[in-house]
Formats: structure tokens, C-alpha cells, sequence
């Protein structure tokens, strides 16, 4: 099986919507009305032209009709007219706005959200038709909702940055992600919090999983910085594994061993796709930045009196524990062939 292009890649909802945040250009398509769509945007119209036009009669009094029913009437018809004006937006919201968002769950989950706030804008607007003293009954209910938004603060505020999850996308079930002290793979984004699997943390160390998991209310995604180690232009992170060695060893020796030893163990094929990812990542201003495909051997002195040798490799998040540990047992025994040339610390001071 041939490993897809940067072209083939791109076509993907995930990565062309982070292409366009990351290069600024703007969708191609174009989101259209469908043809009933088109129908009931007419029909709302016609409905809220008679329901004014009702009301105007009405209220000049060309209509005869007795003060109470008049009274009543008027309400129905300033009631209808602005149901008609909410659904009409919320059609226009669903078609214009959501349709944009190319990951079904999201939209479906934000039109939920959108179903819920319409019932509740048009429950307020049929209290309002019922009841002739409205004002003072919304005058209550804003006092009781004061009250009541001040005990529940934290969950709306966690609702409100469950939005800005699905939304912006700082993170998405099966991202790995640090946020504060929490690092671990996320598995569920709930309208109030979020869970993540641990890897590393308090009694295990590396990046494999502790066997906790971790939830935290949505709401810290607003306060804290979030990192994210699963950017879908870029799914790899760097690592790299040192060694100290003399200032007379073999530097040839050495960088030429571990550069064959990386090559071999990353393997022809992650090599050349993070080569297809580097061109896509050309398309972005990280284009700037410095990615190599190929594993990178580079020497540092040391504070410590010796070199150090140090390979630097691209990896999957995932795989990065793994990898470190075989690369590790491979560069030693093929550095280890030749001590002479390598000069590892010895004795006290190894």
C-alpha cells in the first residue's frame, strides 16, 4: 500500500481546517440554501409581513374588534412574529454558520446546543403571549436566575468552554495533551469536563500510562495553557537520547553509528511520511523553522568535563517511550564494539 501524498492528506476535514487557521486563507466552497431551505426562509417571510401588517391594523384601529380581544390578538401576533424571527435565524445560523464545520459530531452537537436555546428563546416568548403582566414575571425570573447563575458559576462556565472545545479545538478525544500538572491522552470531552488517561505522573515515569484517569472541569482550558503534542499538520514531537563521551574519542565513528543505528530503527517509511508532513507543514509559516525527516546527530560540550553525543530523531507521541528504549540498547551495543573510539566514562566516573 503506497503511503499517501501531502496533496491526499490535505483533503482531510482535519487538516484542511487546520491548514486554513494556520495560513489564514479562507474556504473555497461555499455554503448554499437547498431548495427547501429556500422555501420556509419565504415562508417565514410571508408570515412575519401578515403578523405585522395584522398588528398594524390593530393598532390604528382599522380592524373593529373590542379592547380586550384586540388586546389579546395583538399579543398572538407580536408573539408569532417573533418566533417566526427566531427560527428564521436559527435556519440562517444552521445553514450559514454550522454548515461550515466540517466534523459531523461537532455540528450535530452544536445544533443540539442551538435546538436548546431556540426552545427556551420561544418558551419565554409563549409566556409572554399568556400572561399579560410579563414584565414583572421576567423581572422575577431574571432575579431567580441571578441567584440561581451564581450557584451554578463554575458548571456554566465549564458549558461555555465545552463550546469553546468543540469549537476552537485546543483539544480533541485521542490527542495527547499536558495541561497544568495533567498529561495523559484524552478520552472523553463532556459538556462539563474532560478525561484524560495518565501516562507518566506521580508513581510511574516516561510516557507510559499510570492506569489513572484525570478529569478537570472545561472551564481550565480557559485559564490554563494547553499543550498538545497531536497538531494534525505536524502528529510528531521531537526526542533525543545523549551519551557522554572523551574530547578525544571518534566523533566520525560515533556520529556515523548512531545516524545508522537512528535511520535503521525509525525505519524507510516513517522517514518518508514525515517527509510528506514537512511539505505539508511548507504551506504554514512553521515553514521557517528547521524540520528534518532524517535522524540528526549533533556534539555539546558538556559541564561535566565530557561530550556529549546526542541523536535527535522525529517520533509519534505514542511511540516515543518505546523507541527511546530500543534505540537505546542498539547504540550501545554497536557503540560498545569499538570502546577505543568511543571512550564512554569509566570507572569513578561513569
Amino acid at each position: 500500500m503506497m503511503a499517501e501524498t501531502a496533496e491526499e492528506i490535505s483533503r482531510r476535514p482535519e487538516i484542511r481546517k487546520e491548514l486554513q487557521r494556520a495560513t489564514g486563507e479562507k474556504r473555497p466552497e461555499k455554503v448554499k440554501a437547498r431548495g427547501r431551505d429556500k422555501l420556509w426562509f419565504v415562508i417565514q417571510a410571508v408570515l412575519f409581513v401578515a403578523c405585522t401588517a395584522a398588528y398594524i391594523l390593530i393598532s390604528f384601529k382599522l380592524i373593529p374588534l373590542p379592547q380586550t380581544s384586540a388586546g389579546v390578538l395583538q399579543r398572538i401576533l407580536r408573539g408569532t412574529a417573533l418566533i417566526v424571527i427566531v427560527l428564521a435565524v436559527a435556519r440562517a445560523v444552521s445553514i450559514y454558520a454550522l454548515g461550515r464545520i466540517e466534523d459531523p459530531s461537532t455540528r450535530f452537537t452544536l445544533q443540539r446546543v442551538m435546538h436548546l436555546v431556540v426552545a427556551l428563546v420561544i418558551a419565554a416568548i409563549l409566556i409572554s403571549i399568556i400572561f399579560v403582566n410579563w414584565y414583572g414575571a421576567l423581572a422575577a425570573l431574571g432575579i431567580g436566575s441571578i441567584i440561581i447563575g451564581l450557584a451554578v458559576q463554575t458548571p456554566m462556565k465549564s458549558f461555555i468552554a465545552w463550546i469553546y472545545i468543540l469549537i476552537r479545538q485546543p483539544y480533541r478525544v485521542g490527542d495527547r495533551i499536558q495541561i497544568a500538572d495533567a498529561t495523559g491522552d484524552v478520552i472523553d470531552v463532556g459538556y462539563l469536563d474532560t478525561t484524560l488517561w495518565e501516562f507518566g505522573g506521580k508513581y510511574i515515569s516516561g510516557d507510559h500510562p499510570s492506569g489513572r484517569l484525570i478529569k478537570f472541569p472545561n472551564e481550565k482550558v480557559l485559564d490554563e495553557i494547553v499543550y498538545n503534542y497531536s497538531w494534525p499538520l505536524f502528529p510528531y514531537i521531537w526526542n533525543e537520547i545523549r551519551f557522554y563521551v572523551a574530547f578525544n574519542a571518534d566523533l566520525e565513528f560515533i556520529s556515523n553509528t548512531m545516524q545508522k543505528i537512528a535511520e535503521e530503527e525509525l525505519g524507510k517509511e516513517m522517514m518518508e511520511r514525515v517527509q510528506t508532513f514537512r511539505d505539508l507543514l511548507a504551506r504554514t509559516p512553521v515553514d521557517e523553522l528547521e524540520v528534518r525527516e532524517r535522524p540528526r546527530v549533533i556534539f555539546r560540550v558538556s559541564e561535566n568535563t565530557w561530550l556529549e553525543a546526542i541523536v535527535r530523531y522525529l517520533v509519534p507521541p505514542r511511540e516515543a517511550g518505546r523507541v527511546k528504549t530500543r534505540l537505546i540498547k542498539k547504540l550501545l551495543a554497536a557503540l560498545n564494539t569499538a570502546p577505543d573510539k568511543v571512550m564512554f566514562p569509566a570507572g569513578a566516573n561513569r
